[in-house]
């Protein structure tokens, strides 16, 4: 029998028992991400023998589509699918573009990677709403809840950055990807298993709506999902013409922020307030996620150039080390994280939403410095010692988890019911630019190369990353100080709800 509403809210504890079916489900997910992820710019540089700007500007864009969809995956669940559907055919999808990718033949590349793009559009924004439609409004345990969701979120990232890592670089480039999708079936097994637990949370607004047929063998609910992937070749297309992809996403922004406030001024004034508050914090996110996501851009080359990979006489693969030491850091330091929030709720000095933020870029505007520290201790080859590589990611790190569980939260917090789903999309929306600027910031620090030689000294390559590095320290902690001054009139337009 499955729960109510009010049984899955009223729960006892720190955290409902629905949400470990969300979190395994998510670090699946997340693995077959993350081990992708780990591996595409590598691919692209030794196999494909794309040139760094191309590598970093492909990844921006693929990236940028990534997290541009869930503002469609999130109003198509909204206001048809539900949460639930939504995540199945998300998974469904996923899956299938990490086998593509696996297929030997360099042809396919784009198309498994499009695939990937409208299936992580319609799962990535729908499964976090159904974590924040656990708790009751005003549940000071929801922060606390996101922070472990998010654990699992990086649980997927460190173990899918680690081993598709591994094998991708060591092993073979193919198997690396289809590893990956051969963990999503296993996510979306969990979740067909255990959503029953769910109730009526995240199932479609309008049953009978789905099951009306638009021709005699086709459904509405078909129709849309026919209608997602006939949107396949158009990613393709835009992968092959990536320089266009900043027009498509400037309009794209535009639309979607003209709708949102349409939305909010027709809830009136005190939704629109809200709105308006959640919007300030999204633009600093973007500004986050350009500098942080160079952990799978830039970061990727700069690891494997320039960081002393030996380990007490143990060789480590720069694909696993790069993107699996952030997941690491994470798990550790989450459960920390969503203690504290705990704690400092139950003392009532927990920070508001925007300090939080404000922290994050501080916090990761000394990360990038560790970087530029290390240079000072660079040896004969131009690499750094690891130390600094971890120090940096351990501050990039804490940066994370004082905006990305807390976003998440606070998208829920700031959103009317019927807007959440929207709201989701436009969070993930601002990551979106964020990751284009990633791939064009990546860019600017890009080396010359000769199928995948480098054509200049490792001083004189490394002088390039650490110039950006600096520039991108210096505005991430400008950023920080300037949310701190405008904190105080934020935390007026959230009426204590974040």
């Amino acid at each position: 029998m499955m729960p109510t509403l009010a049984e899955i809210q009223n729960f006892s504890g720190k955290y409902p028992k629905q949400l470990y079916l969300l979190f395994f489900t998510e670090m699946w997910e997340r693995f077959t991400f993350y081990g992708m992820r780990a591996l595409l710019v590598l691919f692209m540089t030794s196999q494909l023998h794309f040139d760094d700007i191309k590598s970093n500007m492909l990844y921006g864009v693929y990236q940028s589509l990534i997290y541009a969809m869930p503002v469609i995956g999130g109003l198509m669940a909204d206001r048809y699918l539900g949460f639930q559907r939504s995540i199945i055919f998300g998974a469904v999808l996923m899956a299938i573009g990490s086998f593509v990718l696996a297929i030997p033949n360099t042809t396919t590349y784009f198309f498994g990677m499009s695939v990937i793009v409208v299936g992580n559009g319609y799962f990535k924004p729908n499964i976090s709403s159904i974590v924040g439609n656990l708790y009751k409004e005003g549940d000071s345990r929801r922060d606390a809840g996101f922070s472990l969701f998010y654990m699992g979120i990086n649980v997927g990232a460190m173990l899918g950055g680690l081993i598709c890592g591994y094998v991708g670089q060591e092993i073979n480039w193919h198997a690396g990807f289809g590893l990956a999708g051969i963990f999503m079936l296993v996510g979306l097994v969990t979740f067909l298993k255990g959503r029953k637990n769910l109730g009526p949370v995240g199932l479609a607004p309008n049953e009978t709506f789905l099951k009306e047929k638009i021709l005699p063998i086709i459904t509405k609910e078909q129709l849309i999902y026919i209608a997602s992937i006939v949107t396949i070749p158009l990613f393709v297309w835009i992968l092959f013409n990536y320089n266009f992809y900043s027009y498509l996403i400037n309009a794209f922004g535009v639309l979607s922020l003209v709708y949102v406030l349409y939305l909010a001024v027709k809830e009136g004034k005190a939704v629109l307030q809200l709105i308006m508050a959640a919007l300030v914090l999204i633009i600093f996110s973007a500004l986050f996620w350009a500098f942080y996501e160079q952990g799978g851009g830039s970061l990727n080359l700069f690891t494997d150039r320039h960081v002393n990979l030996n380990f007490f006489g143990v060789q480590l693969s720069s694909a696993a080390l790069n993107n699996g030491i952030a997941g690491a850091m994470i798990v550790l330091l989450s459960p920390i994280f969503a203690w504290l929030w705990l704690w400092l709720s139950k003392k009532n000095i927990e920070p508001n939403a925007a300090i939080k933020f404000a922290l994050a870029l501080l916090q990761l505007g000394l990360g990038f410095y560790c970087f530029i520290l290390g240079a000072a201790y660079v040896n004969e080859a131009g690499r750094i010692p690891l130390l600094f590589f971890v120090l940096a990611y351990f501050f990039m790190c804490t940066g994370e988890l004082c905006i990305s569980p807390i976003g998440l939260s606070v998208i829920t917090k700031l959103s009317p019911p019927k807007m959440v789903g929207l709201m989701m999309g436009v969070w993930f929306l601002a990551s979106s630019y964020g990751q284009y600027l990633a791939g064009w910031i990546g860019s600017l620090m890009a080396i010359p190369t000769n199928e995948g030689d480098i054509k200049i000294s490792p001083a004189a390559s490394l002088a390039i990353y650490n110039t950006t590095f600096l520039q991108i320290a210096i505005i991430s902690v400008c950023s920080g100080v300037l949310l701190l001054l405008l904190s105080p009139f934020l935390k007026k337009m959230m009426q204590g709800k974040a």
